[in-house]
């Protein structure tokens, strides 16, 4: 529920849109809205994603699981409930969000309104994020940082690219690219994960699609 709530304000802020001009879009009060934006009390889960619609956020999606507070896992994305048990015991809310998975292709085109697939997470993006699958061996590694082929990666564009950061990045008259972001000597360079593979130097016309913030495994 913080996250959404976060994410909300943040968004109102961006648009300059009061509670009252929300509550309008929504069809509830201003006092409903203020509410939830407290956290004194909380809407449903189809009124949550009507909230993310009205706010131009649709490729977001909300969905919430009920589980036994002393069954969580330590990792994200792993929770469990016990079979049985008083439906007391189920007291605590996770919230994902879902974002669309992306071909390359269709990064050098104008990005599709609409998409087949969805992968969740618990991440809240700071810009319209994606899901890319990882296509060959560029930045699989024997030691340190690796991302190998088959793995999903989450990509963020309203994270700040920085030295350091794995990025989604193209040049001009290119297709985009996974690699790392380096500096060296006052320059940037795109790196390979994979040693065996050069670096390339980041020119004037260098564009970051996004940061990637997650990676995982295909479902």
């Amino acid at each position: 529920m913080e996250k959404w709530i976060a994410l909300v304000k943040q968004r109102m802020r961006e648009l300059g849109l009061s509670q009252e001009q929300l509550a309008e879009r929504v069809g509830v009060t201003q006092g409903g809205v203020g509410h939830w934006l407290r956290g004194t009390r909380q809407p449903k889960v189809g009124m949550m994603n009507q909230v993310l619609q009205a706010l131009g956020m649709a490729h977001l999606h909300v969905s919430l699981r009920m589980v036994r507070i002393d069954q969580l896992a330590e990792r994200n994305g792993t929770y469990a409930a016990e079979a049985g048990g008083d439906d007391d015991d189920l007291q605590q809310y996770i919230m994902c969000f879902r974002y669309p998975v992306l071909a390359w292709t269709e990064l050098d085109g104008p990005w599709p309104e609409g998409c087949i697939v969805y992968e969740q997470t618990d991440y809240a993006a700071l810009g319209k994020a994606f899901w890319l699958p990882v296509e060959g061996d560029l930045m699989s590694a024997a030691t340190g940082p690796s991302v190998p082929e088959q793995m999903l990666v989450l990509v963020d564009p309203g994270v700040p690219a920085a030295p350091g950061k794995l990025v989604i990045a193209r040049q001009k008259g290119t297709s985009a690219m996974f690699r790392q972001l380096v500096e060296d000597g006052g320059q940037r360079y795109l790196k390979p994960l994979n040693p065996t593979y050069p670096k390339l130097l980041c020119g004037e016309d260098f564009e970051v699609l996004g940061v990637v913030v997650r990676s995982h495994g295909r479902h």
